[in-house]
């Protein structure tokens, strides 16, 4: 085994996230200097039609001297998110089956027609009847 990964596996302090299918692991580690830094890892878990399942991972490695500027910009990014959609989350669009919504212009019978497409819609228009 690499001198890297021996120095990977010591954990400092750890937490955990587990937020549905991802799971965000935060982890403060040693340097071969013995200084500290984190490490950010999100999980992501992935399942297959027969069943099985992998996961994927992403990580980020954060540094003492990045500390306060990745904080500010992280404070920055998450007041704009709140401030500006609030803190209801909005569930469907978490769902596997959600479909985005077609918005135009156009009246609700032209959606209609756009929606379904010409090939089986039939133009009716509500004076005849």
């Amino acid at each position: 085994m690499r001198e890297n990964d021996m120095l990977e596996k010591e954990e400092i302090f750890s937490k955990v996230l587990r937020a549905g299918r991802r799971t965000y692991f935060f982890d403060v580690r040693a340097t071969k200097a013995d200084d500290y830094y984190i490490t950010i890892t999100e999980s992501k878990k992935f399942t297959e039609e027969d069943g099985s399942f992998h996961f994927k991972k992403h990580k980020i490695y954060l540094y003492k001297e990045d500390f306060s500027a990745f904080s500010e910009i992280l404070e920055e990014m998450t007041s704009y998110v709140l401030n500006h959609k609030g803190e209801e989350v909005i569930s469907e669009r978490h769902q596997k089956d959600f479909k985005k919504e077609f918005y135009s212009e156009k009246p609700e019978t032209e959606l209609a027609v756009a929606s379904v497409g010409t090939a089986s819609f039939t133009d009716i228009d509500f004076d005849d009847i």
